[in-house]
């Protein structure tokens, strides 16, 4: 096994002094000085607001930020308790900054994470991206508090985001997990997560810490590994999102081949629980859930457009493989589709989705190879998506979204019978 960071002598004594905690926050990073100031106050004001009663750790596990990151950690604190409309300073908080070794990702960075909460014996746990504008004090009571009060093992994060925002979770992570495992998590890749002291150690018990998981697949997993393994789910809902979004058209190859392939992974490891699961059961929500402003995300459709007929082009060979003749004749119709005629049906784009999971079930091509043959597909879906939804408000695109869900469990059982 790889080196890790709780090994080093340094970070054991750190451990030592503090003993066992109640709490513990984790904030994963890589040169993010610009932002995580705001995030390591509000979940400093966070515990000492909602948990003022209780030991607890902040731990920035860096992966080797060269713009000050882990500085403005160690500089960043609440000096005026008052402002956070607090009488008195918590005096039972501590605050790690630690680079954090092995695959460089933000599974590395979770590890170290997991490992410290079990060797402070912590109760619960809450992870926070270093990236969030819209991060309030209250964030951690939500993920924090289902576990301390409730009894619940895993909170998967509630919010609203901007309707083309998160396009990898609504046309794919979310559907197809919500079919496969018949819970409605509605954010299954959400960054921001609550859970236990029992599931970080369950978590570090598996034998994943050396593979793509480590890199960007790490909150599918933990999602998913939760859900397969029974323990108890909620979610909590946060309000907006608001973090460095990114274009849905631009070049999300490598994070859709480690996203997707985590949850094909996974497939492998839970074909039994997930074969067996007939219908969609409700996730509790705690939180007041409200509307919310939201901040707009660029597109560019005749780029993404772009994008799939160049694939069209070159990757039918590789499609051939993969898709039914059916499908692929309708893709390289798409293909010459002008603008106002580019539409990718749902039907079309789950059986794509199930087509690339039974080929790599079957090792049909090389995983990477397959995989990343899929994003000029997704990209023209998400051009689909985003010319069908230009005119639809929030409650709307959610409606498709739910729509395009009953599609993926429409046609799971004849993709289940195909997987041997």
């Amino acid at each position: 096994m790889a080196d890790t960071a709780i090994k080093r002598e340094d970070i054991q004594a750190r451990v030592t002094r503090i003993g066992k905690a109640d709490i513990l926050v984790g904030i994963p990073s890589y040169n993010n000085a610009r932002s995580i100031g705001h995030v390591v106050r509000a979940v400093q004001a966070g515990l000492a607001k909602y948990f003022p009663d209780r030991k607890t750790v902040l731990v920035n596990s860096d992966g080797g930020s060269t713009d000050g990151t882990m500085d403005v950690v160690h500089d960043t604190t609440i000096d005026d308790f008052r402002s956070i409309l607090l009488s008195h300073r918590v005096e039972s908080f501590s605050k790690m900054t630690i680079p954090y070794h092995g695959i460089p990702g933000k599974g590395s960075a979770f590890r170290t994470i997991f490992e410290i909460a079990q060797a402070l014996d912590v109760k619960a746990c809450a992870v926070v991206d270093s990236d969030l504008r819209s991060i309030t004090p209250e964030w951690i009571e939500l993920l924090v508090k289902p576990v301390m009060e409730d009894g619940y093992d895993y909170v998967s994060p509630l919010y609203h985001r901007h309707k083309y925002d998160g396009t990898i979770t609504n046309s794919i992570v979310y559907p197809l997990t919500r079919a496969l495992y018949g819970r409605n998590v509605r954010q299954p890749i959400g960054g921001d997560f609550g859970f236990s002291g029992k599931l970080a150690g369950f978590y570090l018990s598996k034998d994943v810490w050396e593979t793509d998981v480590a890199r960007y697949g790490i909150d599918i997993w933990m999602t998913t590994t939760a859900i397969a393994n029974d323990f108890r789910v909620c979610q909590a809902f946060l309000g907006a999102k608001i973090h460095d979004a990114k274009d849905p058209g631009a070049d999300l190859s490598a994070m859709l081949y480690q996203v997707v392939g985590a949850t094909f992974g996974l497939m492998e490891e839970y074909p039994r629980t997930w074969k067996s699961v007939t219908r969609t059961q409700p996730v509790p929500v705690f939180g007041f859930t409200y509307e919310v402003g939201l901040e707009p995300v660029s597109v560019n459709i005749q780029r993404m457009i772009d994008k799939f007929t160049l694939g069209a082009r070159e990757l039918v060979p590789v499609w051939e493989n993969v898709l039914s003749e059916e499908t692929l004749g309708f893709l390289k119709e798409l293909a010459d589709a002008p603008q106002d005629n580019f539409h990718m049906p749902d039907a079309v784009w789950v059986d794509i989705i199930y087509s690339f999971a039974l080929a790599a079930h079957r090792n049909l091509l090389n995983k990477e190879h397959l995989l990343k043959s899929l994003t000029p597909l997704y990209i023209g879906r998400t051009a689909s998506f985003v010319i069908e939804a230009w005119e639809s408000s929030g409650p709307e695109v959610e409606e498709k979204i739910e729509n395009l869900c009953g599609v993926y469990e429409k046609l799971k059982p004849s993709f289940s019978d195909r997987w041997k």
